[in-house]
């Protein structure tokens, strides 16, 4: 199966620069929509393809540092790149500590380089996010019961401890374990507990 077009959006007040960005966006061959402001994006859906944010720092409104802290977490798989006019080292500063990918002035001249691998940022939180659903489909057909068995596997726990904590027989406890391996589709210990981590599942045992 063929991958999906990445897409580049721009939010930029200034109709020169979106057409611009968004001409050189498409001769690399790039899917590319084009805002002119924050809001206009924020009532954009999210995007379940690569992409990234190529953002103006000053926008009539809501300004690129609040469209950035209004994203927040909810747009993990969206790497931020801000363009601006002018920079200063405080703004700048603000930018990166919040997670944007790039902080470029006019003229963007490593633009298409930083584009490159805000890209395939998105590509890896984007695969990140398919496999944790994975994960999480995979571990919501277990029971209580194998539930409980795979915590306390994933914590160290022998077949014959697991038994006694959960008062249960040792061949009972194998039979779980077995089931859990074979939902969670785990062909190792070690796999399991990577799965477990993924999951969070020690933390969630220990509160």
């Amino acid at each position: 199966m063929a991958e999906p077009t990445p897409i580049v959006f721009v939010v930029d007040d200034d109709v020169s620069v979106r057409e611009s960005l968004e001409l050189l966006m498409r001769c690399e061959g790039w899917q590319t929509e084009t805002f002119s402001s924050a809001q206009e994006f924020l009532d954009r859906p999210p995007a379940f393809v690569p992409n990234c944010l190529i953002l103006d720092v000053s926008l009539p409104g809501l300004s690129g540092l609040d469209l950035q802290e209004r994203i927040g977490n909810h747009r993990g798989d969206t790497p931020i790149i801000f363009i601006t006019g002018y920079g200063d080292i405080p703004t700048t500063v603000r930018a990166m500590k919040a997670g944007a990918t790039e902080f470029l002035t006019k003229p963007f001249d490593v633009l298409l380089e930083a584009i490159r691998s805000a890209l395939e940022r998105s590509r890896i939180a984007l695969l990140q996010q398919a496999e944790l659903r994975r994960l999480q489909e995979c571990y919501a057909t277990l029971s209580v019961r194998e539930q409980e068995v795979m915590a306390l596997v994933v914590r160290g726990f022998l077949n014959k401890q697991v038994a006694g904590k959960l008062s249960i027989s040792e061949i009972t406890v194998k039979a779980h374990r077995g089931r859990v391996m074979q939902k969670m589709k785990a062909q190792s210990l070690a796999e399991l507990v990577e799965m477990a981590a993924r999951l969070d599942l020690r933390r969630a045992a220990k509160a």
